[in-house]
């Protein structure tokens, strides 16, 4: 970990309007995240955790405040440059794996590779060496439907990590995974964040997943309060 800033969130605002009126979400909410550091994102269902990462990933504009990610505010670029910070700098990982069922695992995990514009041999020795960081040098060319739920988010977690984001936003990652899975997953991202340095932003509802990770947000009525304490299963 490192005085680096590598998520600088200031006074962050953001509303939605539907027939029933507007709706603030976020109001003025700031937080910071080290280089480095693992972060839980807790909140109760609806407080606006999703809206968030979507926001930081560059899936969404906010209404106010700013928001810099490797000390680039993202409110200033275009969407052309938007898109390429996203495939660059973020790597997404949802509940669920969204791989694309007609491609292996080594396929899905080096499609960002190719977007990017790496050639196909730098693209598969990226992706195979990342697989088999994840313990999946035996499921390389297998398809999602051959893959256990595990196992699948693994793919995806190797594909958010394949072009060397700045940082990685998780959506509920563990979700839909059984206790054994989701314990799994943890220790793959505390790997990550130890043998490459990883930087993670983790919204959960999973106590074990976040007393795993050094720090815990929690956003309560669109604002962000922290602690950089354990804290017990039950709060939050």
């Amino acid at each position: 970990m490192s005085d680096e800033l590598m998520v600088d969130v200031q006074n962050l605002s953001k509303r939605f309007k539907d027939d029933a009126g507007v709706f603030d979400v976020l109001k003025e909410a700031s937080f910071t995240v080290r280089a480095g550091e693992m972060v839980a994102l807790v909140g109760t269902s609806g407080s606006g955790k999703t809206t968030l990462l979507q926001i930081l990933g560059g899936l969404d504009r906010h209404d106010g405040g700013t928001v810099r990610i490797g000390g680039r505010d993202i409110d200033k670029l275009n969407a052309t440059e938007l898109a390429a910070f996203r495939n660059r700098s973020i790597g997404f990982v949802f509940q669920f794996h969204h791989l694309l069922p007609d491609f292996t695992a080594l396929e899905n995990v080096l499609i960002p590779g190719l977007i990017s514009g790496k050639t196909q041999a730098e693209c598969t020795k990226r992706a195979t060496e990342l697989l088999e960081i994840f313990d999946l040098s035996k499921r390389l060319n297998h398809f999602p439907t051959e893959l256990s739920g595990g196992e699948r988010q693994r793919v995806a977690l190797a594909r958010a990590m394949f072009n060397e984001p700045a940082l990685v936003l998780a959506d509920e990652p563990t979700g839909s995974l059984d206790r054994a899975n989701g314990e799994h997953l943890l220790e793959l991202f505390q790997k990550a964040n130890k043998e490459l340095n990883q930087t993670f932003l983790i919204a959960t509802h999973n106590s074990s997943l976040s007393l795993g990770l050094h720090r815990i947000l929690f956003l309560d009525d669109g604002k962000i309060a922290g602690t950089d304490k354990p804290v017990t299963a039950g709060d939050g």
